[in-house]
């Protein structure tokens, strides 16, 4: 809702992004941000912490993209589509691996499962947003 909200009171034209789309990207890349950190924080406590090793890079590499992205959706002064791109590209492709390596480990640990869950939706957000630039 604040996204929206900030979003609606940006003094000039937004150009022809689909706010809609801009709007379910920049949530989705939060989340994204705050399951990867948790997930990795939940790695941390588990007796295997040896074996998820990997896992845990994946998360905070996908955590550290989603919330840069997540920052750059949110600033349209001086926009910069070839910027954009790059941003989205990169976060959807931290998403795709981390979901990849989350759900490797999800029949085990609940918190991989949600985390894995919640990387597919960011990166079908960003794929989706990407289309419409």
């Amino acid at each position: 809702m604040v996204i929206q909200e900030m979003l609606n009171t940006y003094p000039r034209d937004l150009g022809n992004i689909d706010r809609d789309k801009l709007v379910a990207c920049i949530e989705a890349c939060l989340e994204c941000a705050q399951a990867c950190t948790a997930c990795a924080d939940a790695c941390l406590s588990e007796d295997m912490v040896a074996d998820l090793t990997k896992c845990i890079r994946t998360n905070l590499d996908c955590a550290d993209l989603c919330e840069a992205t997540g920052r750059i959706l949110s600033r349209h002064t001086g926009y910069d589509a070839n910027l954009i791109r790059a941003a989205l590209e990169a976060c959807r492709t931290a998403c795709a691996s981390c979901a990849d390596e989350c759900e490797q480990h999800a029949d085990m640990h609940d918190h991989c499962r949600i985390c894995a869950e919640a990387c597919r939706r960011c990166e079908n957000a960003c794929a989706e947003l990407l289309n419409t630039l």
